[in-house]
């Protein structure tokens, strides 16, 4: 399972994020840059102690449900297929009004162009609109990502209203195993 980090942004920043969740690889990858990149957003994001928290969940969809819940914004970075779908998934939230969180790609070395250009080729195609292929925000260093995504504002319409995904019915629903 890929991995999560729940962190605490520092007050004295004057950040609109309490908390940030950041999907990971489980893996370092083979360029040390990730590593690096990883290193520094922590730095970013973080003064003093680290704040997290560890919690047992039955399921890969409460566990993004229980994110989603009390993150004010995702970034992702370079990871495999775990990092890439819960990305997808806070990013098609995000499109259908679960949301109005801050979606971020931390593009270390390129990492992340080729995804980039599958968007983009999206709207191209007419498969994303426009507006929604705003809602990620990209940026090759973890400072001037934090800066992007203090500044987005969702310009994107969505397809429901926020009301009939309320977070905490997804997870009942996910629990229950019955739709509401």
């Amino acid at each position: 399972m890929e991995g999560l980090g729940d962190v605490h942004v520092p007050s004295e920043k004057k950040s609109r994020f309490e908390r940030i969740c950041v999907f990971c690889g489980s893996r370092a990858g083979y360029k040390s840059t990730f590593s690096d990149a990883a290193l520094e957003l922590g730095k970013q994001l973080i003064s003093g102690t680290t704040i997290g928290e560890t919690k047992t969940v039955a399921d890969m969809h409460e566990r993004k449900s229980e994110m989603a819940k009390y993150a004010n914004a995702f970034i992702a970075l370079p990871g495999g297929y775990g990092t890439m779908e819960e990305l997808l998934e806070m990013i098609t939230w995000a499109q259908l009004g679960i949301h109005e969180k801050p979606v971020g790609l931390l593009n270390v070395d390129g990492y992340y162009n080729s995804l980039l250009a599958l968007f983009d080729k999206g709207v191209e195609e007419g498969f994303i609109e426009d507006s929604a292929r705003q809602i990620v925000v990209s940026a090759n260093t973890p400072a001037e990502l934090i800066q992007k995504m203090e500044e987005y504002a969702p310009v994107h319409q969505k397809v429901a209203p926020s009301q009939s995904w309320e977070v905490d019915q997804l997870l009942e629903s996910s629990s229950s195993g019955n739709p509401r």
